[in-house]
């Protein structure tokens, strides 16, 4: 079983009945059907029961994705997208294979994590929804308030990030901050990329049985969601934009990949997002470090907040091209021009091979060394809230 899952999560095995990936030439619109794009209401929302059925049905008018200028379109080697950076590479399959064998913090009984400790979240004033929050759910799911409007990125509340429902795969030793069913009403969801840690199934099922949200995905990722039943979905390329109660969605270049299984690399867009309202939020997804941080900050900048990944990112010589350090994240923000950035992407699921609390400190450790203003990162226990 430990070898499968090695298999699996590495990419190297096949799995049954996985879908090809869709594309949308450049200048097609996307669309998505949605209940309801007028702006929405001040007053305190209640979450929503959940419904045993399916997701919700929606209606008409369409939600269209319109071309932003300064941002070049996703290009394509073969059937795979590619990163922007043209001196990208990617260690091997093989490589990485035996990273996660030789020193994979998942693949035996660890005694090298421990749970995060939970703050109490303040659930009245999430559901009031009156002031631009950003609360920690844990890696790279944060829940986020702006202008009246509840959103989450890359969502998961899985036990174990894997195939098959995670019954095998990578575990979790931080619960989520906030537990699903205290969940304020979910308005949309950002999506990065299709990692398992990013794009959990029972997750994105349950949020559309409970919530019906628009889900905000890269190219590839809506057919994905639409062969499980989830048609509340509008995919963008790098360069494009949706407009939804209020707030302006972009999606930008990140350098990463995507892929669920050995046959599927590549095929499904990855991306990073702004988010701009009163309030500029930006959301890197995963990444390596590259010039497209300063592109977005000088181009939809200055951000007054950014979700930044501070972990995953050992052996260097394996993750450097897809996961920045957290002295990279301080470099990162610069570039963003942002006020302040909150550190995800560790603490949470037994992923990488540096200690599991060495993220915040080499973090502290770099701020001081730039003599860099401490209040730049935000560093939260999971369920903890900041108005921002």
């Amino acid at each position: 079983m430990a070898i499968l899952a090695i298999l699996l999560v590495a990419g190297l095995l096949v799995l049954p009945g996985v879908d090809g990936a869709a594309h949308r030439p450049s200048g097609v619109p996307a669309t998505a059907t949605v209940a309801s794009t007028s702006p929405a209401p001040a007053a305190p929302v209640a979450a929503a029961a959940p419904d045993p059925g399916g997701p919700a049905s929606t209606t008409p008018p369409p939600l269209a994705a319109h071309p932003v200028g300064g941002v070049a379109r996703a290009q394509h080697v073969g059937h795979a997208y590619k990163n922007v950076d043209p001196a990208y590479r990617r260690a091997s399959y093989w490589a990485r294979l035996h990273s996660l064998v030789i020193g994979g913090t998942w693949l035996f009984t660890e005694h090298r994590v421990a749970a995060l400790p939970l703050a109490k979240p303040d659930l009245a004033a999430l559901r009031a929804n009156t002031r631009p929050t950003v609360t920690w759910i844990g890696h790279s799911t944060v829940l986020v308030q702006l202008d009246h409007v509840t959103l989450l990125t890359d969502p998961t509340w899985a036990q174990r990030s894997g195939p098959f429902s995670g019954r095998i795969g990578v575990r979790r030793y931080t619960p989520p901050g906030i537990p699903f069913e205290r969940l304020p009403k979910i308005d949309f969801v950002l999506i990065s990329h299709d990692h398992y840690d990013h794009l959990d199934e029972d997750t994105v099922r349950r949020l559309a049985r409970t919530f019906d949200p628009v889900f905000i995905v890269p190219l590839g990722i809506k057919s994905w969601l639409a062969d499980r039943g989830i048609r509340n979905a509008i995919e963008l390329d790098w360069g494009e934009s949706v407009t939804l109660r209020g707030l302006t969605i972009v999606c930008l270049p990140a350098q990463h990949g995507g892929g669920r299984t050995a046959i599927d690399q590549g095929r499904r867009l990855w991306s990073a997002w702004a988010v701009l309202g009163s309030k500029r939020f930006y959301f890197a997804g995963d990444t390596g470090y590259y010039r497209h941080f300063k592109e977005a900050g000088d181009t939809f900048g200055p951000f007054d907040l950014a979700a930044l990944p501070i972990g995953s990112y050992t052996p260097r010589d394996i993750a450097k091209p897809v996961h920045i350090s957290p002295e990279e994240a301080v470099q990162a923000a610069m570039d963003l021009h942002a006020t302040h950035f909150l550190g995800v992407h560790w603490g949470t699921f037994a992923l990488a091979r540096e200690p599991y609390d060495e993220p915040p400190k080499r973090l502290a450790a770099e701020l001081e060394r730039r003599h860099v203003d401490p209040g730049l990162a935000w560093i939260l226990e999971p369920g903890e809230t900041k108005i921002w």
